[in-house]
């Protein structure tokens, strides 16, 4: 009998696939897991459980297709656009724009519906509210949004989200001030639910081109917040194929070197328009540096253009390869030095990609494989290629890529969203030669499977820290939801009162309390509790509300998941060789955390034991101070099954792994 003690001291290989749970010779495999849920690589070796989701409204039809599109401004004024049927709405700093146009409630009264007076609203039946509660009585009002019922010229009556009536029988005195409500911003757009999808975009400082190959281009001006305006801009040109006319609308832009760029409309999908320089709507050609020009690129076969990704150079992806835009002699691009060379043949989906640094990542043709298009060799005696970065974990993009994110801080991750609503994580740090996948599900379910991931964006933000938002699907009390939710802080300092480990959900901090309300949109919902740092019995949402064992001054509370990782089978070697295929037991194993409270850990799910980090000094509803360090516990299970380790975290808190030290028997036969 061989004992051993190997070290597992590095995930950055992620999620790896089944395939290879034979190569245990190459460093990938001793770097890899077989299982990594709702966990994130980090750099440094380690993995760490991911942030929770909060709520911030539920999107305008949840029955439709939505989807985010980023606008950018600077950092202070970024804008996460909501598009469905033919409107677009804003979130900024995680709330909904309003129209700025706030009405005085001057009486409410305790009824079932409770009647809102407010002479000359103006409101119709349907309209989509945001209800202020700032003072005068009636505290129970949550701030939160509403559907107006029941008009008449001075009055209303609201229901939920769900359709049931506001109920304020029981609620306290409104006193006849300090209750205002105001409509949802909305600007409506030439763009149905069936067409969002396909809508590529580009933006210059406040002005975003919008190109889609059924309309004519539009452009989005910002001039506040809650004003925004489309227009059709009016080009001019002086020769053929003209961006003008049905079926000759471009479907792919960007902007390249000072120069507005489209491409691929159905009648010319090889074709790539110029503006002259720093003049975005002049496409008048001519010999003249400055001029516009026109490039289609010449293909034995039509290779319609699917993206344009600007870095140093003007990447073209093709349904057939991947073309370079370049120029003699290094000089900018005019109509006289541009040459577009091909150089690889893999082709890509039509979707948007995703730029990191100088790479440009693409799904390929068929969506399953995700690859990099980056310069290779020394400048100027290099080339460009496209390697397969999906090819450990071919597993996870079964079914296919469709949207792309980056969040550059603080972990440098890209965030794709498979066709079926899975959330896949990539911790790519192709200087340190870091390529790890890992996949998410969020909590709560849809139509009795997992919740669905239906639209993702990155936004930065003055904290240094950008922001994941998504809209999820889920089914909530009987119905289908679609919520808009952001991803909250992977750094929350070291008071397990600010951690944020459930989705869908909302924080609180104040006066204590006994009840949290203003959980309409979980109505009906098992939820997961986090009680002044303080891990709380789950509680089911009802009236839009819980009721709290004890009182708390903060909290948060959400829809529970579960972070898991699992090991690939462990190699341990022998007396005579590989312990593959030898029994082995784990005898104990020092897991090393850093800033943890609880952990389970065992051969599987099944036959796990709790990890336990507070002790008999600390009161069982406080926070538990986070812990770095070492935790040994003698581990469970045989010499059948003893050759995996399975750790989880399924309370609201955090968890990070460092390292497993596993000290191990291996039978030699």
């Amino acid at each position: 009998m061989a004992r051993s003690a190997p070290a597992l001291s590095s995930f950055t290989a992620g999620e790896i696939s089944p395939r290879l749970e034979g190569r245990v010779t190459i460093e990938k495999y001793r770097e890899g897991l077989a299982d990594l849920t709702n966990m994130v690589v980090q750099p440094h070796g380690g993995v760490t459980r991911r942030p929770g989701t909060q709520f911030l409204g539920e999107v305008k039809a949840s029955a439709n297709v939505t989807r985010l599109i980023p606008f950018e401004f600077k950092t202070s004024d970024t804008y996460a656009l909501e598009f469905g049927e033919q409107y677009m709405r804003i979130y900024r700093n995680g709330l909904q724009v309003l129209t700025g146009s706030a009405k005085a409630i001057s009486a409410i009264t305790k009824a079932n519906p409770g009647v809102f007076t407010s002479n000359s609203h103006g409101y119709s039946n349907g309209d989509e509210i945001a209800l202020v509660n700032s003072s005068g009585g009636m505290t129970e009002l949550a701030a939160r949004n509403y559907r107006v019922a029941n008009v008449t010229t001075n009055t209303f009556t609201l229901t939920d989200l769900f359709g049931v009536a506001l109920n304020t029988t029981s609620f306290s005195t409104y006193t006849g001030s300090g209750v205002t409500v105001d409509e949802i911003y909305e600007v409506a757009t030439p763009y149905t639910s069936a067409q969002i999808n396909d809508v590529r975009f580009a933006q210059s400082a406040d002005v975003m081109y919008l190109a889609h190959p059924s309309h004519a281009v539009r452009t989005l001006s910002r001039s506040d917040h809650n004003n925004w305006t489309f227009a059709s801009p009016s080009f001019t040109e002086n020769t053929t194929p003209s961006l003008a006319g049905s079926n000759n609308y471009p479907s792919v832009v960007t902007f390249f070197e000072q120069r507005l760029v489209f491409a691929a409309s159905n009648n010319n999908p090889q074709t790539l328009w110029f503006s002259k320089n720093a003049d975005y709507t002049n496409f008048t050609t001519g010999t003249g540096d400055n001029d516009a020009l026109i490039y289609t690129i010449a293909s034995n076969k039509v290779n319609a253009i699917r993206y344009l990704s600007a870095t140093r150079i003007l990447n073209i992806g093709t349904s057939g390869g991947e073309y370079v835009l370049t120029t003699t002699n290094g000089s900018p691009v005019t109509p006289t030095s541009t040459v577009i060379r091909k150089y690889s043949n893999y082709g890509c989906v039509n979707a948007e990609v995703v730029q990191v640094a100088d790479v440009t990542l693409f799904a390929q043709r068929g969506a399953r494989k995700v690859r990099e298009f980056r310069y290779v060799g020394e400048v100027d005696v290099g080339g460009y290629t496209a390697p397969d970065i999906t090819v450990l974990a071919e597993h996870l993009t079964e079914g296919g890529i469709e949207e792309f994110a980056f969040q550059q801080e603080p972990e440098s991750i890209v965030w794709a969203r498979r066709a079926d609503g899975t959330l896949l994580g990539l911790t790519y740090r192709r200087e340190e030669e870091i390529v790890a996948w890992h996949k998410h599900v969020l909590g709560g379910a849809f139509s009795g499977g997992q919740a669905r991931v239906e639209s993702i964006i990155s936004l930065p933000t003055d904290s240094g820290e950008d922001e994941l938002y998504m809209i999820v699907k889920r089914t909530i009390n009987g119905q289908t939801k679609q919520y808009v939710e952001v991803m909250k802080t992977f750094d929350f300092g070291s008071d397990t009162t600010a951690a944020f480990f459930v989705d869908s959900g909302l924080a609180y901090s104040g006066s204590s309390v006994s009840s949290l309300s203003g959980l309409y949109h979980l109505e009906g919902a098992a939820t997961s509790v986090l009680a002044n740092g303080a891990t709380h019995p789950d509680k089911t949402v009802s009236s839009g509300g819980i009721t709290l064992d004890f009182a708390i001054t903060s909290g948060a509370v959400g829809l529970g998941y579960t972070s898991k990782m699992q090991t690939l089978r462990i190699e341990a070697g022998s007396s005579d060789g590989t312990s593959q295929g030898k029994p082995k037991r784990i005898h104990d194993v020092t897991l090393r955390f850093h800033e943890t409270v609880g952990a389970e850990v065992g051969t599987d799910a099944a036959n796990a034991d709790r990890i336990f980090f507070r002790d008999s000094s600390m009161d069982m509803d406080t926070a538990v101070p986070l812990f770095t360090g070492d935790k040994e516990i003698e581990f469970p299970g045989g010499f059948e099954e003893g050759d995996r380790i399975y750790v989880q975290q399924a309370q609201p808190l955090p968890m990070t792994v460092l390292a497993l030290y596993p000290r191990m028997n291996t039978h030699d036969v």
